[in-house]
């Protein structure tokens, strides 16, 4: 992994255990790129199918396209195709993921994320002593889904743990210090690193990203809880039915018709894909672009989201 990048690692609770995550997050992925896709804009969905690696075993591989041309300013629209997406790949062996995101229009652009699971508090030091940036300085930065703040238009009382209580779980209204009492709880540790090898323009565009990474993370997270009760009973084979469904769904609503998407029961040969070695979980997903401008300052307040928005660099500065 190359050292001239900025690396973070974010550590999220969640008051589940790592198994019923598992579920809930890929029920929250696809709703989530659903509720965010439109008519030429939205996350399409290439292929999702089974895959086999050597070192981690069975998982799943998903590649997306996020499409975001309108959102761009207008000198950015005069200068890039009118098609334009970033690619997001993902390789699920769960519990632990890897997902990269690219751009071919930015070839010196790349996010790497890899992800670990633990049930506990986030208290696990050590986690990445085995990868391969272990020696590598990064910062560890804790994220609560109920205390930290939120820019007040991705606001949702709906969504926000302070206020939500699981009619299925009982858990919920999480206050000050809840990580400290919750029974179950969970931690999604992930290490993110960016890259934008731009002479003058990398310092502040990567700490820029790593600002947007972590609201997205923040919103993701706060929402898998939120619906919690429309997830909790689901088997692997419903989430995987429900991701199929909402998948087709989304391509045909951001106008790809017919739906390229790919879901197949045939694992595809380890051969193909060497792990990754350069740049993005969240999976959290759909906001991964927004990193191309300077959101707007809005006041923020303790809750969460929606959509960051690409204003005219012309007018702020990163």
């Amino acid at each position: 992994m190359c050292r001239n990048m900025l690396m973070k690692e974010y550590r999220i609770c969640m008051p589940l255990t790592v198994e019923e995550y598992r579920i809930g997050q890929l029920y929250m992925i696809s709703k989530h790129s659903h509720e965010q896709s439109d008519r030429g804009e939205g996350v399409e969905v290439v292929q999702n199918e089974p895959y086999e690696d050597p070192n981690y075993g069975s998982g799943q591989l998903t590649e997306k396209r996020v499409y975001l041309n309108s959102k761009l300013p207008s000198w950015a629209r005069a200068v890039v195709p009118k098609i334009f997406y970033v690619t997001e790949k993902a390789w699920n062996y769960y519990p632990y993921t890897i997902t990269e995101y690219t751009c071919s229009f930015l070839p010196k652009f790349s996010i790497h994320i890899e992800t670990k699971y633990e049930d506990n508090k986030g208290s696990n030091d050590n986690i990445f002593d085995n990868n391969e940036a272990k020696d590598l300085d990064r910062e560890v930065c804790f994220i609560d889904i109920a205390c930290d703040e939120i820019p007040e238009r991705y606001y949702k009382e709906s969504e926000d743990p302070k206020y939500f209580k699981s009619e299925k779980t009982g858990r919920g209204l999480l206050k000050e210090g809840w990580r400290d009492t919750q029974e179950p709880i969970m931690c999604s540790y992930k290490l993110v690193s960016v890259k934008f090898e731009v002479w003058g323009l990398q310092t502040r565009v990567e700490q820029f990203v790593h600002k947007v990474v972590r609201d997205i993370l923040l919103i993701g997270h706060r929402q898998a809880f939120a619906w919690v009760d429309e997830w909790y009973d689901m088997t692997m084979d419903e989430v995987r039915e429900f991701e199929r469904e909402t998948q087709e769904a989304t391509n045909k609503k951001i106008g790809l018709f017919p739906p390229a998407i790919s879901i197949s029961n045939i694992s595809l040969p380890s051969s193909i894909r060497s792990t990754p070695s350069s740049a993005p979980s969240t999976p959290l997903s759909t906001e991964a672009p927004e990193f191309l401008a300077i959101p707007k300052d809005r006041p923020r307040k303790k809750s969460a989201p929606e959509t960051l928005t690409l204003p005219d660099p012309d007018k702020e500065v990163l």
